[in-house]
């Protein structure tokens, strides 16, 4: 997996924030996020330009941006949270290389009021979410299979298939703490999941849904 910076100083973050205006496979990920922005009124965080960006072939769905997102504005698994930390461990142990990956969010507006705790989307906002998923899948001709992690993410299946009928989805955990932590089987399907995506990223894998 390719070394990043975490994104834990505003330097760090400008850093990125340069290389994603400067780097023509961002750019419709860019466009596409600020799109969203104009359209919706709603805080919408950018695809991290330390992966795969448009020339992703591995689509790492999760579920909604944290109340902390507004630290560094990505969706990106060097997000200075314990749920990013997570992340980079379990890729790391997966062998998903990150110039293959794009993370992303099954409902990619920002839904929690400025200063509120996390909490579960709601079926509109879940709604509104995966309607935005075709947008999003018309920029990454490149992809080879999509992982959806959480319940919200897994509610996308349908519109993945429908958009991209031969595109493997795959099942796994959501890699935040709450969840993590619950069973030492949480992690190991996690890894699974990754590990399989990696093979498809690589042209190595089956086509099928896992869980």
């Amino acid at each position: 997996m390719t070394t990043a910076t975490i994104l834990a100083t505003p330097a760090a973050v400008e850093a990125r924030r340069t290389a994603l205006l400067a780097e023509p496979r961002m750019r419709p990920l860019a466009a596409f996020a600020a799109s969203l922005r104009e359209s919706t009124g709603c805080e919408v965080p950018d695809a991290d330009p330390a992966d795969g960006g448009a020339a992703a072939r591995c689509l790492l769905l999760l579920e909604t941006p944290g109340p902390s997102i507004g630290r560094t504005g990505f969706v990106s698994c060097d997000n200075p949270t314990p749920t990013g930390a997570n992340l980079r461990r379990f890729l790391r142990d997966a062998g998903l290389p990150r110039e293959a990956l794009l993370v992303w969010n099954a409902i990619p507006l920002v839904i929690h009021a400025p200063g509120a705790k996390n909490r579960a989307p709601r079926a509109m906002e879940v709604r509104a979410g995966l309607a935005l998923l075709p947008g999003l899948l018309a920029l990454l001709p490149d992809l080879r299979v999509c992982v959806l992690a959480g319940r919200a993410a897994a509610a996308a299946a349908p519109v993945l298939h429908a958009a991209r009928p031969e595109l493997p989805l795959l099942e796994m955990p959501h890699p935040s703490p709450t969840y993590v932590c619950t069973s030492p089987e949480v992690p190991r399907r996690i890894v699974a999941a990754l590990r399989a995506a990696a093979a498809f990223a690589t042209g190595a894998g089956r086509a099928g849904i896992a869980a």
